[in-house]
């Protein structure tokens, strides 16, 4: 019997963000899972195609890593995703499984990051310890998260509210959806602190965080400078996050109990 994990990215053209924030996660679910070959593919066609043409390198998407795997001979298949909610592109990934899990003797899914109160208990507790020393200095801490037309966005108006449990200074908004920009300039305005520290709600801190979030020109950082508040950027992934990736670790666990389970 020939066992496979395969983690699955959005995936990023940052190739130095990559290197800190998706390898780790790789290599501690490979860690966690001895005997099982490592794989990876990512979710974005146009980020495999830039990374294509403009340095060479090739990414599976997840049918061509499916596809690869069954042409090697790999009967047990895990599939772990590093998105942060159950959204589109998890369900996108859910459907290449079905799409291409014929022919395997097993196939398993593991969660995304936030997929059930535990989860978002553990990830709060983690982002929470990882900025304690800008918070105990009196800053404001915005999360900047990407946002969903889908309903899983809902998950991060959850995730503010458990931060909120654990300080007031705690802030969530999203670059593509609600809450966002404007509802954290209003959050923030309501605070006594002029300073804010603004850090990635992203598995990777690539194009978002530096364009979007950090950049020079009509980002987050200078809509935040021109309201008066002095602004600090952290381009820290959440994939730098130990206790992050613990939860990655976490679920693939499961998701390998469930193909135990299968096999009896």
């Amino acid at each position: 019997m020939k066992k496979a994990v395969l983690v699955v990215s959005f995936g990023t053209s940052y190739i130095k963000a990559g290197e800190k924030n998706i390898d780790p996660i790789e290599q501690d679910i490979a860690g966690a899972l001895p005997g099982w070959e490592l794989r990876r593919a990512y979710t974005s066609s146009m980020i495999i195609k830039k990374l294509r043409e403009r340095d060479g390198i090739q990414v599976d998407n997840m049918r061509q890593a499916l596809k690869r795997l069954r042409e090697e001979g790999y009967d047990h298949i895990l599939v772990q995703p590093t998105h942060v909610i159950p959204g589109i592109e998890y369900e996108g990934m859910r459907e290449d499984i079905r799409q291409e899990e014929n022919g395997f003797g097993c196939i398993a899914c593991g969660l995304p990051l936030l997929a059930c109160e535990e989860d978002f208990d553990q990830a709060a507790n983690a982002m929470v310890q990882d900025v304690a020393s800008y918070y105990e200095a009196g800053m404001e801490i915005v999360f900047m998260g990407h946002g969903s037309d889908h309903q899983a966005n809902e998950a991060y108006r959850r995730l503010a509210g458990k931060l909120r449990e654990r300080g007031e200074r705690y802030h969530i908004g999203t670059v593509e959806a609600k809450p966002d920009l404007e509802d954290v300039k209003q959050s923030v305005k309501n605070s006594q602190s002029k300073k804010v520290l603004l850090q990635p709600l992203m598995i990777v801190a690539g194009d978002h965080a530096h364009n979007d979030m950090a950049g020079e020109e009509d980002s987050w950082k200078t809509c935040l400078e021109e309201a008066g508040f002095e602004v600090t950027c952290r381009l820290r992934g959440m994939g730098e996050i130990g206790a992050i990736r613990e939860l990655f670790v976490s679920h693939v666990r499961k998701a390998a109990e469930g193909i135990g389970e299968k096999k009896q």
